[in-house]
């Protein structure tokens, strides 16, 4: 499981009570800049509940360590307008938080790569994968058959292996008409994001296992192998009988329909943000 411990040794040495509070209150900055990054610092401060000074404090501090870093958003509403700041884990904050045996695991690799070959390598990925799936699969199918109710448990069993995961709800409509038809899975770190950059299987077969956990097609939209700063899985909350069953109902000529409500049927997407 993912540890922040690591990065706060140098507020423990100063000592005192007041050290160790600054500590703690850095540790749970850093946790959330690493689950609901990119974030502001605003926003930051309502989750944890601290003043906006207190927040920008621990965040220059973590900047300053290259623990974490500021990444420019374009705004929501679009047009004209400097994009906004957004806080992210920085790659050596990414290091410190998981990487340890990157060295150790990028040779065994790569001697299994070149003793047994490329099938050996996507054997072994794929192995890692299959042990993942048994230890998840009882716990996201005692859910139930709904992808919106297996999701969370799913996301809450990532997040308990190091993958800080998290979702956000896509709607489609407007006011009244709004209805969630999908999510955004995503996982804010990676604990073997610079082994997935050399070899991209580790990506491949965790968008494969996410599917197949939640009975639905899902697609990879970003990832942090590939250099994005969150790896992001579009999930359909919707099957696809139940969009088509929903379609012909919002279609039907109006002598067979007169008892269902009005729907709009012509609607505009308004993506998912993490942010």
């Amino acid at each position: 499981m993912t540890q922040t411990t690591d990065v706060r040794s140098s507020a423990r040495s100063a000592g005192g009570p007041r050290a160790e509070q600054d500590e703690n209150t850095r540790s749970r900055v850093l946790g959330a800049v690493l689950e609901h990054g990119p974030v502001s610092a605003a926003d930051l401060g309502e989750m944890l509940e601290l003043t906006p000074a207190a927040v920008r404090r621990h965040l220059d501090a973590l900047e300053q360590q290259r623990i974490v870093e500021v990444t420019m958003v374009r705004r929501p509403s679009g047009g004209a307008g400097r994009p906004a700041r957004r806080y992210v884990v920085a790659p050596e904050g990414h290091a410190k938080l998981g990487d340890d045996y990157l060295e150790i695991a990028t040779d065994a690799m790569e001697t299994i790569r070149r003793v047994a070959g490329p099938e050996a390598v996507r054997a072994f990925i794929q192995d890692r994968v299959d042990r993942l799936e048994a230890a998840y699969r009882p716990e996201v199918e005692a859910a139930g058959d709904d992808v919106a109710d297996r999701l969370p448990v799913l996301v809450r069993l990532l997040s308990q292996d190091g993958f800080a995961a998290s979702t956000n709800e896509v709607a489609v409509g407007r006011g009244e008409q709004r209805t969630i038809v999908s999510a955004q899975l995503c996982q804010g770190h990676c604990p073997v994001r610079e082994l997935a950059a050399r070899y991209p299987q580790f990506c491949e077969l965790e968008t494969a296992l996410i599917a197949r956990l939640l009975g639905t097609d899902v697609r990879r939209l970003s990832t942090q192998a590939a250099g994005a700063h969150v790896c992001t899985t579009h999930v359909p909350l919707l099957r696809p009988a139940a969009v088509a069953a929903q379609t012909v109902a919002d279609h039907a000529p109006d002598d067979i329909t007169d008892h269902t409500t009005d729907r709009t049927t012509d609607h505009t997407t308004e993506e998912g943000r993490h942010d």
